[in-house]
């Protein structure tokens, strides 16, 4: 599909105004608060270096469930996104929260009734949205002045009654598009490329992030373009129940960006590990879960580490594997990219890694693993052996409840992460909170 994806995207490019990231970063238009209130790490884990707490609605939400990180650091050797600068960090989350999907068991039609909708716009499947983090800073004394971020909503480009359209990259266009739980992200130069469990890896452009409120003002209907039908069109960002084109009328589930999916790569192996409603274990063999992603920069060429979430069972004990792909050769978006041998298996023998890290010019593996609601999440450090097998470095650090991916920020020496759960996660202990953190990685590496 990469050669049709990039035609659609073409054609959704010349109806629907285009910006660059830069410009969806310069009109961030929510406000995260540092060093907050908000509590992931409760009495026993050490507190972070850096804590940003999303705003209110974010912050509670149970409908978007942070996952995967990001951040300049990954997306240029310089850590600087032109005009845009530094200290930008990334998180994708997925929708989850949504009472009208699947109540009729199928799949190939919206459950949603008008009713449903106006009733709470959560009953859509919004798929998957990005957020880009912007921390501003005192020039003078490079003091933390404000941290702005952006949202933007990613899609699948589609073609319906001969007119080019969009929706959130969710479960309607089977076998291509089978959900995305988007575990894991890495923004490596114009490309995010986005960790899709079942399939393998879906790519989206940077450069192609499509405005539907060109003006900032989400009370005017914005004048879009015309598609091949001639007919011109307008968008309305303020409905939060629609998504892609509706008679002349362009939606957004209420988001001002839109980044269409340019590319994917899809596993050549059959993938045979049980459905997640029936176990969450791994088998040993076959294409993996692609549960994770993150960016090594220690080997030559740069490397994106894939990983899984496995939780072992007696039957199948696998705690999760890990193998990495040359990300010049996925850039090309043709042929075959074998992975670097799957035969690491993380060191953890309770499994649940939610994301890992590779340290430049080290031997280091960070590992982070997840247990539950109610206890802290544990980062493991280990270490690669003669042998190419890992092993772990002193003790568990304890971390955030709800600890998701991992990514570093070289300039600074830090590692970020994100906590998943919200106050109001069904099942939650008052210790769920949901904040963007990072910890010093020289402090980390002295613990015992």
């Amino acid at each position: 599909m990469n050669t049709e994806t990039a035609t659609r995207v073409t054609r959704l490019e010349s109806v629907l105004p285009k910006r660059t990231l830069t410009n969806a970063i310069g009109s961030a238009d929510r406000t995260a608060q540092p060093g907050c209130a908000r509590d992931p790490f409760g009495p026993t884990a050490p507190q972070p270096q850096v804590k940003y707490c999303l705003d209110d609605v974010d912050s509670v939400d149970k409908e978007w469930v942070p996952q995967g990180v990001s951040g300049v650091s990954d997306a240029k050797l310089n850590e600087s996104w032109g005009n845009a600068g530094g200290d930008i960090q990334l998180f994708t989350s997925y929708d989850t929260e949504d009472p009208g999907r699947n109540n009729d068991n199928d799949n190939t039609t919206a459950d949603c009734t008008a009713t449903e909708l106006a009733a709470d716009d959560a009953c859509n499947q919004k798929g998957v949205r990005v957020t880009f983090v912007k921390t501003l800073r005192d020039p003078v004394t490079q003091a933390v002045t404000e941290v702005k971020y952006q949202h933007a909503l990613l899609a699948w480009t589609t073609v319906s009654a001969g007119r080019i359209s969009y929706y959130g990259v969710a479960s309607d266009d089977a076998p291509i598009q089978e959900g995305l739980h988007a575990g894991g992200i890495v923004w490596y130069g114009d490309y995010l490329y986005v960790a899709d469990t079942r399939n393998g890896i879906r790519v989206f452009d940077v450069q192609k992030i499509l405005d539907l409120d060109p003006d900032g003002n989400p009370a005017t209907r914005d004048a879009m373009g015309a598609d091949t039908d001639g007919v011109p069109t307008t968008a309305d960002v303020r409905d939060k129940t629609k998504v892609g084109r509706h008679g002349n009328v362009w939606y957004s589930y209420g988001y001002r960006y839109v980044i269409p999916q340019v590319a994917a790569w899809k596993f050549k192996a059959p993938q045979t590990n049980p459905q997640p409603e029936v176990s969450q274990a791994c088998v040993a063999t076959g294409a993996p879960k692609a549960s994770y992603l993150t960016l090594d920069r220690s080997t030559v060429p740069d490397q994106l580490i894939m990983g899984e979430y496995c939780r072992p069972t007696a039957a199948l004990p696998s705690p999760g594997r890990i193998a990495s792909y040359p990300v010049a050769d996925l850039a090309l978006r043709t042929g075959e990219v074998p992975a670097r041998s799957w035969s690491n298996y993380l060191p953890v023998p309770g499994g649940q890694v939610q994301g890992v890290a590779a340290i430049e010019q080290s031997n280091k593996l960070y590992i982070n693993v997840s247990q539950g609601r109610s206890n802290p999440g544990r980062l493991y450090r280990a270490q690669w052996n003669t042998n190419g097998t890992l092993s772990t470095i002193g003790s568990p650090v304890l971390t955030a409840v709800g600890t998701e991916a991992l990514t570093i920020e070289r300039g600074k020496n830090r590692l970020w992460s994100v906590s998943e759960y919200s106050p109001l996660t069904t099942g939650c202990t008052p210790i769920c909170q949901r904040v963007l953190y990072a910890h010093d990685l020289t402090w980390l590496d002295s613990r015992p």
